[in-house]
């Protein structure tokens, strides 16, 4: 790699022209990383649903042409100004948000919700100086979410860098820097519940899946999996699932039918779907006295979260989570380790695996709801 550094690299990318058309694979140009900024050579990347939300661009300002992808795992080629904490070679994984490590956010112990790097969906350009990486014949092309993975090479802020075990394998490890983080954190981070307790899970998508997975993890017995797609079910089983109920089958709100299992309600409960009305019922379902509920979901922006005072009254208490209160340098190496010491099973999370001239075929597994993760080859 020593002979690209400082150098313009061309390689290829799969560029989003407009929303909803399938990506197309392009010779991109790709430009030295600036200061405090870090190239890196991505081996692996995969689909997650927000790449297909954003590309489809409904409710959401449209931003193209654009290099999507977020959950990677790379090798860094060089970098730039006042990087000292990674060199070239070092095994990393981009992440969509970041740890600046010298805001109140990234001081506090309590957040991560760094202020300079928290996530933004409409930017498409480097914080540094405002400019693209990516360029096809002299044009701009946009970046997504700070690291535009669906490309050989991309350039992102160290602060969104986490540098991880070389032996970890990155077509493995790479589902860590978005959805498994995610749900997992969700459970073990915020939820936290006790040995013995009672869980629901709202949505049995790959971020709900590693939700479970935590809930179990933590020490939960009874992991209780809501949706409204019931051939999710069986599968979910592997992830600590005990039972399951769908929605569509009861005639009375879900949050009943789960207080009348549960005595009551369940002691957590951790909502990974987005839509408000499963928040709500992920709120009303705990029990009173020591209920928490955990919202992960992104809700439409023009959602209204409605439900009466006295559940909260009543000893509920309601929470949000972003990235399962993971900060990014600081903490992903370690869940990395979990998996490196079998505490945390990433396998049964990647449904499906392409070559990177594939790449739409990913897109058609999500938009079928055929696959949690599908990774992508980059050298093929």
């Amino acid at each position: 790699m020593a002979s690209t550094v400082g150098q313009v690299i061309k390689c290829r990318a799969a560029v989003a022209w407009e929303a909803g058309k399938p990506l197309v694979i392009e010779e991109v140009e790709v430009a030295p990383p600036q200061a405090m900024e870090v190239r890196m050579k991505i081996l692996y990347t995969s689909l997650c649903h927000t790449d297909v939300y954003f590309w489809e661009a409904k409710g959401q300002t449209p931003v193209f042409p654009r290099i999507f992808g977020h959950e990677a795992g790379g090798i860094v080629e060089s970098v730039g100004e006042g990087v000292t904490e990674l060199a070239p070679g070092d095994h990393v994984l981009p992440i969509f948000t970041g740890e600046c490590k010298e805001c109140p956010h990234c001081k506090s112990e309590e957040s991560n919700m760094c202020d300079l790097l928290r996530i933004n969906t409409d930017r498409g350009v480097m914080i540094h100086d405002g400019k693209s990486r990516f360029s096809i014949k002299g044009k701009p092309v946009y970046h997504f979410l700070g690291t535009s993975t669906f490309c050989e090479y991309t350039v992102v802020h160290v602060g969104c860098v986490a540098k991880i075990n070389p032996l970890a394998p990155l077509d493995k490890v790479c589902v860590i820097s978005c959805g498994v983080s995610t749900g997992y954190g969700a459970a073990v981070n915020v939820a936290k519940p006790p040995k013995g307790s009672s869980v629901a899970v709202f949505g049995l998508g790959a971020v709900g899946l590693a939700a479970a997975e935590g809930a179990r993890a933590s020490g939960a017995s009874r992991i209780i999996g809501v949706d409204v797609n019931p051939s999710r079910f069986e599968a979910a089983k592997k992830f600590g699932c005990t039972e399951f109920v769908n929605p569509l089958e009861h005639e009375k709100p879900v949050q009943e039918v789960i207080a009348g299992m549960t005595n009551g309600g369940v002691d957590r409960s951790v909502e990974c779907t987005g839509n408000v009305n499963a928040m709500i019922s992920a709120f009303e379902c705990v029990h009173d006295g020591w209920g928490v509920a955990v919202l992960v979901g992104v809700p439409h922006k023009e959602a209204e979260f409605k439900t009466h005072p006295l559940n909260f009254l009543n000893e509920r208490t309601l929470k949000g989570t972003f990235y399962g209160n993971y900060k990014p340098r600081s903490d992903i190496p370690s869940v990395v380790e979990k998996y490196m010491n079998k505490e945390l099973e990433l396998e049964k999370f990647i449904t499906h695996s392409l070559p990177f001239s594939e790449i739409n075929k990913a897109f058609d597994y999500m938009l079928k709801g055929e696959s949690l993760r599908c990774i992508i080859h980059m050298d093929g």
